[in-house]
């Protein structure tokens, strides 16, 4: 029996009614209306007290406000607290582009939340069933869905700063039909639900009558998946918070990086359920379109044999992996190109962030490391150029024979593609390059000469 398994099963899950206000979703229909009354029926038993909430989504006309009306009056007739809203879904729908499912669901959860701060509700309950959790965890496994969505409809998950609460996972659609039966209940029929335009209505009327035949109780065993499904992604996303402690490296709003060697070095599920908190931490809403090919994808980059590489995820995400550093971050990167000539000495400030310095010094003696260049005041002539890279850009380099491209400077230092545009190259007035802050010297004769000055350059990146 219906009542026996509704019990137990909420015992099973240590959920403990007495003293609580719930709050019962109601459309009319036979899963929503069987939970009201099974609700209301134990409340002097079970201590708890509930009130109904209905929203005519205005779809139907009359039809769907005469549902209304037909709720109102059950919560009469049996003195349960009644509220509902008529919200245009349609209009809606007009404004933010979302299908009508979508968009019937936002409105009426929207409104649960208005119902449950005006009245200090501490639960929501609604009445999903076992063949909902079927058809739910199949869609969603059919679309692509990952870690903890495909264990479909959970029994509880937080709300508005309250919980919703699903008693009915445990039974299946016809159980609710005999329930009603019994109870001599007249609910509501949505033929909207016959019809096959909606994914889920495909699911019920072709998949659902082969897997009942298969076995009639199959809608537990999908319930045990659900539940076994839960607790091993709860655990497993807690090794992987604790793993990616140790992979971020830095962590802003819209933007993530993260070293590719040490994520590497996680186990595969842990990799995957890794990208994921990513993608949960920079969607505030989540793409539909988004799915487990996504997170296929993130990993085939990571194990690429190429040095760098770039995906474009929906809504203007973009994964950029540039060496053993991996972006991932909606903005896309502006690039400041710049040309200044220096006619003496000073401070000059980059537009990357970076810092030159020209000075008179009396030797080349500080001339050590790659952040400082010297020279004999007369081996250059002013002005001397700072920019930003050109293609086909060569240097000779110190201590080298011929020239060496720019790009294969950058190559070899492993200098990130996000930082190559914006590198500093100083010139002499003829554009010869002369220097490559942090990077290279070129080899431009220096004369000793006791009464000559020197030009020291001073780089100071970020």
């Amino acid at each position: 029996m219906l009542e026996k398994k509704v019990e137990d099963f909420l015992k099973s899950h240590r959920q403990n009614l007495r003293g609580k206000r719930i709050l019962i979703g109601v459309s009319g229909g036979p899963d929503s209306l069987a939970l009201l009354h099974y609700l209301w029926s134990r409340q002097a038993s079970w201590g708890h007290t509930v009130m109904a909430a209905h929203v005519d989504h205005m779809f139907r006309g009359e039809v769907s406000y005469k549902e209304a009306m037909f709720v109102k009056e059950f919560c009469f007739q049996r003195n349960i607290p009644f509220e509902m809203a008529q919200i245009n879904v349609a209009e809606y729908m007009e404004k933010t582009g979302k299908s009508s499912q979508t968009a019937a669901r936002d409105c009426r959860y929207d409104f649960y939340e208005q119902v449950i701060n005006n009245n200090d509700v501490d639960l929501l309950a609604l009445g999903h069933h076992g063949d909902d959790q079927i058809e739910t965890i199949l869609m969603r496994l059919t679309r692509g869905s990952t870690g903890m969505a495909r264990a479909g409809i959970l029994f509880k998950r937080p709300f508005a700063n309250r919980e919703i609460i699903r008693p009915f996972l445990c039974v299946s659609k016809q159980e609710i039909e005999g329930y009603c039966q019994r109870h001599h209940l007249e609910p509501r029929r949505d033929h909207s639900n016959d019809k096959s335009i909606y994914l889920r209505n495909r699911f019920r009327i072709n998949v659902l009558p082969f897997l009942k035949d298969e076995n009639p109780r199959v809608h537990e065993q999908f319930q045990r998946f659900s539940e076994e499904l839960k607790d091993d992604e709860e655990l497993l996303r807690e090794l992987t918070v604790q793993k990616m402690n140790t992979v971020i490296k830095n962590k802003d709003p819209g933007k993530l990086t993260i070293d590719r060697k040490t994520f590497r070095a996680m186990p595969m599920p842990l990799q995957r359920r890794g990208i994921q908190l990513i993608l949960n931490y920079l969607y505030q809403e989540k793409p539909a379109s988004l799915s487990a090919i996504h997170i296929d994808q993130v990993l085939s980059l990571f194990n690429s044999p190429q040095p760098s590489g770039t995906l474009d995820f929906p809504n203007d995400l973009k994964v950029v992996r540039s060496y053993d550093n991996c972006h991932f971050q909606f903005e896309k990167a502006e690039i400041h190109p710049f040309y200044i000539e220096i006619t003496k000495t000073g401070t000059v400030n980059l537009p990357n962030g970076g810092v030159i310095t020209i000075e008179t010094v009396e030797d080349c003696e500080s001339d050590n490391g790659l952040d400082r260049f010297c020279f004999q005041s007369g081996a250059v002539q002013f002005p001397i150029i700072i920019r930003t890279r050109k293609n086909g850009d060569r240097m000779s380099i110190k201590g080298m024979t011929g020239t060496k491209k720019i790009k294969a400077v950058f190559i070899d230092r492993k200098i990130p593609l996000s930082e190559r545009e914006e590198w500093p190259i100083v010139t002499d007035k003829d554009g010869n390059i002369i220097w490559l802050p942090g990077l290279k010297k070129s080899s431009l004769p220096i004369k000793k000469s006791d009464d000559a000055s020197y030009i020291l350059l001073t780089y100071k990146k970020q």
